[in-house]
């Protein structure tokens, strides 16, 4: 079982709010929580994602602007 002082300091969110901050549909964060890219924890029939778990996504989902091609610029 996992220690509870784990959790001690962490702050939820729910898939709406998360929706909301990556401004993408509920059911895309569905799909990214079931397909384990997203990690959240079940509280009966709904999902509560750590708000570090979103932040760590959102950082690990940042393009190099350098690598980008097609911009029209040639």
């Amino acid at each position: 079982m996992p220690d509870p002082r784990h959790f001690a300091n962490a702050r939820f969110m729910t898939v709406a709010e998360v929706a909301d901050v990556m401004r993408v549909s509920k059911m895309t964060v569905y799909r990214l929580v079931h397909s384990g890219e997203l990690p959240a924890v079940q509280f009966g029939r709904s999902y509560r994602v750590p708000e570090n778990a979103v932040e760590a996504y959102l950082g690990s989902a940042q393009i190099d602007p350098t690598q980008i091609r097609g911009t029209g610029t040639d």
